[in-house]
């Protein structure tokens, strides 16, 4: 499963088999044919002429291959896809271990390789769920709950009437909010402390508030069925991704109000709140006359640079979305046909074309049964059938999300798979267990030894500043 490089002699003489066949039988008679193993002959050997060797292929060498070079050692091993067996080669040798412990090469990597799956962190509970074997990530997901600190004790705790939970998490980073302990209310609270940390690495940032003058424009929230009219959330980086320094992160804070949607993005690299350009319900929505002090959307999914967001109405079918690179409100109209299936189930998963893709459920939900759309032109273009698709091994199953090509299952038990979570590659719809049924976000990140910190408090950042200004002080 990973590169070996082999020197193989062509000087080996090899032992021969002759096939006898001996015939004593009767006319029409079977012959008896036995096989007899014979030593190879022996060669006339004389001291002054060495044994002569077997034919070699054309342009084969009599000597080892010389080694690689460097370059094509390091393309070899970036075309690796199993992080696993990334680590394993590199115990090959020094020479292995020098090279792919390299921090440019270990950036690249991680650039052409996203994070593989390792388990669940539970939401309100803050307890991680790692990947059990036989799972592939089970190996990386053990070293990295030893390693990591899941508790976030960390973390500086917010003041005493609340606790760190955990909200999203994205690329080894794990969104925290403040959260009411038991016997505080939190009805009517809209906004709320943040912090981003990096548990494997142990580095957090505490998020500044929103400021005044954006925080004004926040008019009658609507209620959600968590305690907090607002979410919050990671973004994907998006076209920054390539070149964007590995601990930049987004964090987008939302809420549904009254009469319009108000949401503001929080950048590591500014470390500044800016706001999302509001939209009212009434240009999204036709016929919008009031809601009913709910929010009118929910279940947010990512899929690509694309956030997606089920009605709570039927009076107008349509899914909410974000584009995470314009950043801007809008609204996707689904096909007629999976329309009905909104209150069945919708998952929104990546097509890998840089495009969405929607799973609906159907009627005959027995069955597994789903459809599979497509777009590929972004969140403009039309939804195209793409296939008919049979997924759910139990009646009572649950698409939790998606994760790249991937669904994730929660199996309720039957006689032929162990109640979990497991993921569903939608290609192959192959089902690999990740862990016990847990409601919580996904946790992606590399091996300890592959993985780099994923948050910058900026206490580095300070000391060089105040090096620089020390110098300037002194003087040459």
């Amino acid at each position: 499963s990973f590169p070996q490089i082999l020197s193989v002699s062509l000087l080996t003489p090899v032992p021969s088999v002759r096939r006898f066949q001996i015939g004593g039988g009767m006319a029409g008679g079977a012959a008896d044919e036995r096989q007899i193993p014979v030593d190879p002959p022996v060669l006339e050997h004389h001291p002054e002429s060495p044994p002569r060797p077997l034919p070699q292929p054309h342009g084969a060498r009599e000597v080892s291959s010389p080694p690689l070079p460097e370059e094509l050692l390091l393309d070899i091993f970036r075309r690796i896809p199993d992080q696993t067996d990334l680590v394993l080669t590199s115990a090959a040798c020094v020479t292995f271990h020098r090279l792919i412990t390299d921090r440019s090469f270990l950036r690249q990597y991680r650039r052409l390789h996203p994070p593989p799956l390792l388990g669940f962190l539970q939401y309100g509970d803050n307890v991680f769920h790692p990947a059990v074997p036989p799972h592939p990530s089970a190996p990386a997901a053990r070293a990295v709950a030893l390693a990591g600190d899941f508790s976030f004790s960390f973390v500086p705790a917010p003041d005493p009437a609340h606790r760190w939970a955990v909200r999203d998490s994205r690329d080894g980073r794990v969104l925290l909010e403040a959260s009411p302990r038991e016997g505080y209310s939190a009805r009517g609270v809209v906004f709320t402390e943040l912090a981003v940390c990096d548990p494997l690495h142990r580095q957090y940032l505490l998020l500044p508030p929103i400021p005044g003058d954006l925080a004004a424009t926040v008019e009658d929230p609507l209620m959600r069925i968590r305690p907090h009219s607002s979410e919050t959330f990671f973004a994907p980086q998006g076209d920054e991704a390539a070149t964007a320094d590995e601990t930049s992160f987004r964090v987008i804070w939302m809420v549904q109000c009254e009469a319009k949607i108000v949401g503001f993005v929080f950048s590591s690299s500014t470390r500044q709140w800016r706001a999302i350009p509001c939209q009212s319900w009434a240009n999204l929505l036709a016929g919008f006359v009031s809601s009913t002090g709910m929010a009118l959307f929910y279940g947010r999914q990512c899929t690509c640079d694309y956030f997606y967001w089920l009605p709570n109405c039927q009076y107008d079918l349509k899914m909410l979305v974000l584009d995470t690179l314009r950043m801007e409100f809008s609204v996707d109209e689904p096909p007629s046909e999976a329309k009905n299936a909104l209150f069945l189930g919708i998952t929104m998963m990546e097509t890998g074309e840089g495009g969405p893709r929607m799973l609906a459920g159907t009627y005959d939900m027995t069955c597994g049964n789903h459809t599979l759309w497509r777009k590929n032109g972004g969140s403009t273009s039309q939804w195209q059938k793409e296939k008919m698709v049979s997924l759910s091994p139990g009646p009572r199953d649950v698409l939790r999300c998606s994760i790249g090509n991937y669904l994730v299952l929660d199996h309720f038990g039957s006689s032929l798979l162990e109640k979990g979570l497991y993921t569903v590659d939608i290609e192959t719809l192959q089902l690999k267990r990740v862990c016990a049924s847990v409601h919580g976000s996904a946790y992606c990140n590399y091996p300890p030894s592959l993985s780099a910190p994923k948050v910058s408090s900026g206490i580095e950042e300070e000391v060089l500043e105040q090096g620089v200004e020390a110098l300037q002080v002194k003087g040459p």
